[in-house]
């Protein structure tokens, strides 16, 4: 049995987001992968639940005519991983939502769960700041739209208020088009364990010329961040081992990692550089150019 004091079935998404306003202490159930293992575990703080899984117009997954992608928050990971349009435009997505737990996990989890719970280590957070995600937040005072630049503020902490629930996430074009991106996870295990680090990179080149790149990590820091230092470092050159080993060094400026059980700060600070440098060369590859 869950200690579920009470339950609230949702009948739409403002019916959710005044429920959620009226008791401070409730939490919302979506994919449940989270919340559900919490309530196992006999945690009273989460035992007064929104649900609001069965609110199918927060699945859907499709394109508008501006060429803006957009992903219910609701979408379950291994319907996102699936999807034409996610492979097709935003393969870095499908990429890291791919090493999230096994199938039945994926099969449940909501890439909005994976975001809105705050976990440094989340899988997707790397291809939200990569392809530089819009937030879709409903709450209160109506609709708005935040940046998933700035959304993560601390471990197990975003930006969003009481009331507020994601509904979307939106790709703008600018964001992928002409983009080759790439995630790598190290991680204790090789299959079904969080990250002791994980790195996304998004690039553009223009010849052997760096035109735009995104680096982004989890675990690096105590929130999901992308490293403009290391990004500044590199942006317009022409890429080569050298210009690697200026991005790398420049990381230094960007991440605080720290050590815990899982690895030490020094090692995950080499475990840092290494994948950035490999993915930016997985990326260059799959842009046809060479190093």
């Amino acid at each position: 049995m869950y200690p579920i004091d009470s339950y609230h079935h949702a009948s739409s998404v403002a019916d959710a987001v005044q429920a959620l306003n009226s008791d401070p202490k409730s939490r919302i159930l979506a994919g449940g992968t989270d919340v559900l293992v919490r309530l196992h575990g006999g945690d009273a703080n989460y035992g007064r639940v929104v649900d609001i899984n069965h609110l199918d117009e927060l699945r859907e997954i499709k394109m508008d005519d501006e060429g803006n992608i957009y992903i219910g928050a609701l979408a379950c990971c291994s319907d996102i991983i699936n999807h034409e349009l996610v492979q097709k435009h935003l393969p870095m997505v499908a990429e890291s939502l791919s090493t999230i737990g096994g199938p039945q996990v994926r099969n449940c989890a909501t890439m909005g769960g994976n975001i809105c719970n705050g976990a440094v280590s989340a899988d997707s957070a790397c291809g939200a700041l990569v392809y530089e995600f819009d937030m879709v937040i409903e709450g209160v005072d109506g609709q708005r739209i935040e940046s998933i630049n700035g959304f993560h503020t601390g471990p197990g902490r975003t930006i969003l208020k009481q009331g507020d629930i994601l509904t979307h996430f939106v790709a703008r074009p600018e964001n992928y088009k002409g983009f080759t991106a790439c995630y790598q996870k190290y991680a204790m295990r090789g299959a079904m364990d969080i990250a002791t680090i994980g790195c996304g990179v998004g690039l553009k080149m223009d010849g052997e010329t760096i035109q735009t790149i995104k680096i982004a990590f989890t675990v690096a820091a105590p929130r999901p961040l992308r490293c403009t230092k290391a990004e500044q470092a590199v942006q317009g050159q022409v890429l080569s081992e050298e210009v690697l080993e200026k991005m790398a060094s420049a990381l230094v400026e960007d991440v605080t990692p720290r050590t815990s059980w899982r690895a030490s700060k020094e090692f995950r600070l080499h475990i840092i550089k290494t994948l950035a440098k490999k993915e930016i060369r997985r990326a260059v590859e799959n842009q046809g150019a060479a190093l």
